[in-house]
């Protein structure tokens, strides 16, 4: 399949769980060299729901020695902070922190949530890990707790319905807070408005590029997942439905 779309892109946006790699697993080693050769030809930034210290983990520390890194920008929590490397390290420009009090509002809403949602037997009852993580620019639940297995966490809400549920309960709890869904068994909460159209606007600002520069992969383009956002900004996308295909846009592009 080709992807013209993209190919004169003078940067292209990823997401990272589901687009790059599986849930919370490190990139394979195919995709750590593509992505290097990417890094040659184009401006990378990846968006994700994670932390900076998960994208690294899962993403960065894989890569190549050799690899460009001055061309990845990395915009975790769905653009609620921005790394860039300057060429010794990972510089934070701006970080856009969650108050003590906003974080207990969010926690008092994902309790009652859980209570309304129990009843219904949408949560589960084993759990690994901590369930509501702190990320301080935002909170995500994790149904299955942060550290469950990879394959309970892709047959427990393959659908979304569960985590659809549990959202259309916390949408009215949160009203000015965004409430996404992301992940294979997570749902995200930022200050309103702080998704990944709002990374979108970062990258233009901070790279100096319009949205006809960009071109944004992701696997949850559609209304309600955490990727949607980006389409909805006006940028070029493309829906992926696993990492080969991911893998197969990179190809593409820098062929």
């Amino acid at each position: 399949m080709e992807y013209p779309q993209l190919k004169n892109k003078k940067c292209i946006v990823f997401d990272l769980d589901g687009t790059l790699a599986l849930s919370k697993q490190a990139i394979d080693v195919e995709m750590a060299k593509l992505f290097s050769e990417l890094l040659k030809k184009k401006l990378v930034a990846i968006v994700s729901g994670g932390t900076v210290d998960q994208m690294e983990l899962q993403d960065v520390n894989r890569l190549p020695p050799d690899t460009f890194l001055n061309n990845l920008h990395l915009f975790p929590t769905n653009g609620s902070a921005y790394y860039r490397f300057d060429g010794k390290e990972w510089l934070e420009v701006y970080k856009e922190a969650l108050l003590n009090e906003e974080k207990e509002k969010i926690k008092q809403a994902f309790t009652i949530a859980q209570n309304v949602a129990s009843i219904s037997e949408i949560i589960p009852t084993k759990t690994f890990g901590e369930v509501l993580e702190d990320r301080t620019t935002q909170m995500t639940f994790s149904a299955l707790g942060q550290q469950a297995p990879l394959d309970q966490k892709s047959a427990w809400d393959p659908d979304m319905k569960k985590r659809t549920a549990i959202k259309n309960i916390l949408d009215p709890l949160l009203p000015e807070f965004s409430v996404r869904i992301g992940g294979a068994t997570s749902i995200d909460v930022t200050r309103k408005g702080i998704d990944k159209a709002y990374a979108i606007g970062k990258i233009c600002q901070y790279l100096k590029l319009s949205k006809e520069d960009l071109g944004f992969v992701g696997d949850a383009i559609f209304p309600g997942g955490n990727d949607y956002a980006a389409l909805q900004a006006g940028v070029e996308s493309v829906k992926v439905e696993n990492v080969e295909e991911t893998k197969n846009i990179i190809k593409y592009i820098i062929l």
